[in-house]
């Protein structure tokens, strides 16, 4: 890696809240990412390529938000597998927190495309417990867009007032 791409890594990394247009929505779906990814024991290159692939749809081509949900995705994996405190546990729960302070984030909650992940294990053990997660997020979904529907229209309109 060139110096100028690793201090661009480096920086981003370092001050990404302050530097990056809606941090809090890259992470929640950083979050998604690695946890359906983190079902997998067997996690291969092939699950990072999908996150980057379906970020480049969800960023319209932007790589460079493409290669920001790809590196959080990747340092949240890195954090379950160092033992350092975060588990799945932990990880759905912070998944339900950020809904519970952020409703709207619940239309983020993309099934179609966190289903590709299904076509990546080939054992059945995790291909049960990723359906499994899959119906959590939806339910959970779910019931956030019944119970906040108000509150989510008027921060969106906040977010993209009418001109």
């Amino acid at each position: 890696m060139l110096f100028s791409s690793k201090f661009k890594h480096y920086f981003f990394n370092a001050f990404r809240e302050l530097f990056v247009h809606h941090h809090g929505s890259l992470e929640f779906r950083a979050k998604l990412f690695t946890l359906i990814i983190a079902a997998n024991e067997n996690i291969k290159e092939e699950n990072y390529l999908l996150v980057k692939q379906l970020g480049l749809k969800i960023y319209n081509d932007d790589e460079d938000r493409a290669n920001l949900l790809l590196l959080s995705t990747k340092e949240l994996l890195k954090k379950l597998g160092d033992n350092n405190g975060l588990n799945i546990d932990k990880l759905i729960s912070q998944i339900q927190k950020d809904l519970k302070f952020v409703p709207r984030y619940a239309k983020k909650i993309d099934i179609e495309s966190l289903e590709q992940f299904l076509s990546l294990p080939s054992e059945p053990d995790t291909i049960s417990y990723q359906k499994n997660i899959l119906e959590f997020l939806q339910t959970l979904k779910d019931e956030i867009l019944l119970t906040n529907q108000q509150q989510i229209d008027e921060a969106e309109k906040r977010l993209h007032p009418k001109h």
